[in-house]
């Protein structure tokens, strides 16, 4: 990865694990229902902004990379995976 990516990617997963535990002591502290669902939301959209940001830096670096190596199938292979992983 690039690394602004990877400064990036850190910094994301950091709030997130933090974002993680006001959760669960929100819950622990039996919290309103709402309340907790709207922070559970928030961690999603994290999560997908995090998986974003991994995608672009994958596709900015390794998958180039990969192409001047002579590894296209490959690499085209790997990004059909994560496609239908995104999708199930």
């Amino acid at each position: 990865m690039i690394d602004e990516t990877t400064k990036d990617t850190i910094n994301r997963i950091s709030y997130i694990e933090g974002h993680l535990a006001g959760v669960k002591k929100m819950v622990e502290e039996d919290r309103y229902c709402v309340d907790i669902l709207k922070q559970t939301y928030a961690i999603r959209r994290a999560i997908e902004k995090l998986e974003s940001n991994l995608l672009d830096g994958h596709l900015h670096s390794c998958v180039i990379e990969g192409v001047r190596e002579g590894r296209s199938d490959e690499v085209l292979g790997e990004l059909v995976e994560l496609y239908g992983l995104a999708n199930k």
